[in-house]
């Protein structure tokens, strides 16, 4: 049996390694926290294979394949709680469902990571899972839950770096964006900084973007 895989793919942050605002700029409105924070992620959006495209065309070569590639073989997904949503403490509001509508992207199980039990629910073909523990066990859930496939970590920043710092990320794919922000939550100071557990490689798009492709040495 192929073993499985905890993957990271497709996050995205900026040359200065920001992924995002602080907790407490995060909204209903700025999911990310961040003024413009398509600044981060609109090479995907510029592709043509990315999902959400109205119109004809797009970009092909290297940032298409990676959004073509991005629910290949992933049979489950791990996110922390800022991720789903804005809330904080107890759940007050059980109607809020995520940010993603009546037809998440995600279409496997979900697994939310929080302090705070809430019920299991299904929209369209996605089930959301809130699970309390640490990373190891969490991924334990959703590799059963993945039945053989990967597992897709997707973040946000903080929970990426939980992962990693727990040595659990078998592949990790970030796509620095040319653009610095100055202030937010940080996956890194340097790129270089994951060299003592992964190798790495660093492909430049473009569009301007640098693919940072690192997997487990």
């Amino acid at each position: 049996m192929t073993e499985q895989l905890l993957r990271v793919m497709n996050f995205c942050v900026s040359r200065d390694g920001i992924a995002c605002g602080p907790g407490e700029d995060q909204s209903l409105e700025e999911p990310f926290g961040l003024p413009r924070p398509e600044r981060l992620f609109s090479w995907a959006g510029a592709t043509a294979s990315w999902p959400n495209r109205t119109d004809p065309g797009g970009s092909r070569g290297l940032d298409d394949y990676f959004t073509r590639d991005f629910p290949r073989n992933i049979g489950a997904e791990i996110m922390g709680r800022n991720k789903f949503g804005p809330q904080r403490g107890p759940w007050q509001d059980h109607d809020w469902q995520g940010w993603w509508g009546d037809e998440p992207p995600f279409r496997t199980p979900v697994f939310v990571m929080t302090h705070h039990s809430r019920p299991s629910f299904t929209l369209s073909d996605t089930t959301f899972h809130f699970v309390e523990g640490d990373p190891k066990t969490v991924l334990e859930q959703a590799k059963e839950a993945a039945q053989g496939q990967d597992v897709r970590l997707g973040g946000g920043v903080t929970t990426v770096r939980q992962f990693l710092d727990a040595d659990l990320v078998d592949t990790l794919h970030v796509a620095v964006a040319p653009v610095e922000l100055g202030s937010g939550l940080r996956l890194w100071d340097s790129p270089d900084e994951l060299e003592d557990r992964f190798n790495h490689e660093a492909v430049p798009s473009a569009s301007g973007v640098v693919h940072h492709l690192y997997w487990r040495r």
